[in-house]
């Protein structure tokens, strides 16, 4: 079968049975099933809706007792409204007929009733649609909830398909039980598409009307080096795929060989290659003598993976963990980041029309100061282990940065009168995302003793592009000359005013960006683990005078394509290198 292209987002090979999952809570899937498995689709519809039936006979009764029966009454409308047989005869055809999944078919179900109902005038009857459509919702939760269970309780590596790359989609399964992801829709620096490179999971995105030619346990061939998947390749697509895996073993072998050097650019000497951890559970996925430290633990992740805050011995436990791992390089632990598409389920925030402008990072954390005293006093415990230092997220003002110093320092003295050893010094940071920072740099460096910056963000912020918005994902776009000018600015300022500046937003994880962003002077970069290795070839391969004449390209350039054909012969450069050491090794082998 012929390869279908597709949009790369992280690189890498894999091949295995697909499994299609649930992007986004406000839709389900459709996918195609096969006649034998019509059946057993059917019963899973039945159990479902009995499952709901039970739950909504339970709630009724509980609501009849408390406030008495006529209250009560749209619960047991809700159950008459699952047993409608003219729904039921709806929804077997379509899984009988259509040979679609039962998700799918609740999900036709739900628009069409909303529809009809749509079309019809008055508050009163919108507000029946959405009684009509209620308990179908929770329908397809149950379906949804029971796919997870199953595929959980097995035991086979998958590659997820689904209709958009969301952190929900990459995160459904373990990541060691995932070989890839492929999806219909989603952007390049979307927070799925940040995930997905973290983990190392190869992942493409682009794949026009994709679920509908899936089947649950389809082989598919994901190719994210070239990007381009095959369903059900045949049998010359699966020898091209085994001669590509092995020389791409070759070449990682190559790479690893280099990983545990320092990264020396020739003229310039060291620069710190340090890691972005989204859990402490990462450390066991690398090895960390790769890295120079963690230039960014995401916290957040600490939280999302639980159904209740964190305590402060919770988080002193995580934390001093990492530290042990880390034996001895420095630790940068990032405060709670949450906002935006990342909400933690026991946490409500309020719904906001521009989340990505709105109520998160610091701007939660500053107002909810208990989460930030809670989280600085397992820090600032940790710290008399190792090194440790403390990074602020969408900080916009020195008066934000001077509001933490003083938690910070209230904290640091409560602990001390309860007799907790806390280091003398915890180097302070923030992320520079967000553009008003870059007007008061000088302002901030004399609060704070090192900057990092957040592209992921601050290419959103600049060039006012949604990165999450599949609208305008194409928008974005880390090569602007707005961005490369602004990144070098960042560094000049960090020079001028003698501190430390580190990149550690996705386009570091690029080797041809991170010549460049030695050439600007930045000290330290934190990737994914999984460009650890890259990152240190590329940086002890190119020396100081070329990454500089290539800036200076760079600076002059007036357009995206322009930066990306002067970093497309950087590439070039450092694959005949790599070509090169390969060939070497293989003569002295």
């Amino acid at each position: 079968m012929p390869f279908i292209s597709a949009v790369s987002v992280s690189p890498g090979l894999c091949l295995g049975p697909v499994h299609v999952v649930r992007a986004r809570l406000d839709a389900a899937p459709i996918w195609s099933i096969r006649a034998q498995e019509v059946e057993a689709e059917i019963s899973r519809l039945d159990r479902a809706v009995e499952s709901v039936t039970k739950v909504l006979e339970r709630r009724r009764a509980d609501v009849a007792a408390a406030v008495g029966e006529r209250d009560a009454g749209i619960l047991g409308v809700h159950q008459m409204i699952l047993q409608d047989p003219g729904a039921r005869a709806e929804l077997d055809s379509a899984i009988r007929d259509e040979r679609i999944n039962a998700e799918g078919a609740v999900e036709r179900l739900i628009g069409r009733l909303g529809e009809t109902m749509g079309r019809l005038d008055g508050g009163s009857t919108r507000g029946y649609a959405a009684d009509m459509t209620e308990p179908w919702r929770a329908v397809v939760s149950a379906l949804s909830l029971s796919d997870k269970e199953t595929t959980l309780q097995s035991a086979g590596k998958v590659v997820l398909a689904a209709a958009e790359l969301t952190p929900e989609a990459v995160t459904f399964l373990p990541r060691e039980r995932v070989l890839g992801v492929v999806t219909e829709a989603g952007g390049r620096f979307s927070h799925g598409a940040v995930l997905a490179r973290s983990f190392g999971i190869p992942c493409v995105v682009g794949v026009s009307n994709l679920l509908a030619r899936l089947e649950q346990n389809m082989q598919v061939l994901v190719d994210g080096d070239r990007g381009r998947i095959a369903l059900e390749p045949d049998e010359a697509a699966l020898t091209e795929f085994d001669e590509r895996r092995a020389s791409r073993d070759a070449r990682l072998r190559v790479l690893g060989a280099h990983a545990s050097r320092p990264a020396e650019m020739p003229g310039r000497g060291p620069i710190q290659v340090l890691a972005n951890l989204e859990s402490t559970r990462d450390v066991d996925t690398f090895d960390v003598a790769h890295c120079d430290g963690t230039g960014l633990l995401r916290t957040e992740f600490l939280y999302l993976e639980r159904t209740v805050f964190p305590s402060e011995e919770e988080q002193f436990r995580m934390y001093r963990r990492l530290i042990d791992a880390m034996d001895g390089r420095p630790v940068t632990i990032r405060t709670l980041d949450i906002g935006g598409d990342k909400q933690l389920p026991y946490f409500r925030t309020p719904k906001e029309s521009n989340p990505a402008l709105g109520w998160r990072g610091m701007r939660v954390t500053l107002e909810w100061q208990d989460l930030l005293r809670v989280q600085l006093r397992a820090l600032m415990r940790a710290s008399g282990h190792g090194q440790v230092r403390l990074l602020l997220p969408m900080i916009t003002s020195l008066d934000e940065v001077q509001a933490v110093h003083r938690v910070f320092e209230e904290t640091r003295a409560q602990l001390a009168e309860q007799g907790y050893a806390v280091s003398d010094h915890i180097p302070v940071g923030v992320m520079i995302e967000v553009p008003s920072t870059l007007w008061i740099l000088d302002d901030l460096f004399s609060e704070v003793d090192f900057i990092s910056v957040g592209t992921n963000d601050l290419v959103q912020y600049l060039l006012a592009v949604d990165r999450d918005n599949v609208l305008v994902a194409g928008l974005y776009d880390p090569q602007h000359p707005a961005v490369i000018r602004a990144l070098s600015a960042i560094a000049e300022a960090a020079r001028r005013a003698g501190k430390s500046a580190a990149v550690c937003g996705e386009i570091a994880s690029d080797e041809a960006m991170a010549v460049l962003l030695a050439g600007m002077g930045y000290d330290a970069l934190s990737v994914n683990p999984t460009a650890l290795p890259r990152l240190k070839f590329a940086l002890s391969t190119v020396s100081r005078a070329e990454a500089e004449a290539a800036l200076e390209a760079v600076l002059a350039a007036r357009s995206a394509d322009e930066v990306r054909m002067i970093l497309g012969g950087l590439r070039e450069n450092l694959d005949a290198a790599l070509l090169r050491d390969a060939e070497n090794e293989t003569e002295i082998g």
